[in-house]
């Protein structure tokens, strides 16, 4: 009698690991997903710094980007004062520099006459 109870529950087995799945589903798409695009923004975000830009830093200091370099951002704080800066530490754009559009140049070409 307590053979058949036991061996009665031969789905309950499947269960627990069902639920882990579940779990680590939802967490992927509620946590890390969401996290992977923020970073994949801010990435695309200080990638397009240019000189004009103001920005405010991961600090809360407020400046305009006065040099890019590869890795590093050299902003002016105040009249005269410049700070460098990792472009990781960039938090935001304020404001952005209108830049111009990359404009398709096409020059005309005469045919040739033989």
């Amino acid at each position: 009698m307590l053979y058949a109870a036991a061996s009665g529950g031969g789905a309950g087995g499947l269960t627990p690991i069902l639920m882990i799945a579940l779990l680590f589903g939802v967490m992927y798409f509620m946590m890390i997903r969401p996290q992977q695009k923020r970073r994949r923004e801010a990435e695309q975000m200080q990638s397009a710094l240019a000189p004009g830009d103001e920005v405010v830093t991961i600090g809360g200091l407020y400046g305009t980007v006065t040099d890019v370099a590869d890795d590093t951002v050299l902003l002016e704080v105040a009249p005269g004062v410049q700070t460098r800066y990792a472009r990781p530490a960039i938090a935001r754009v304020v404001k952005q520099v209108e830049r111009p559009e990359a404009e398709t140049v096409t020059e005309d070409v005469e045919p040739v006459k033989e």
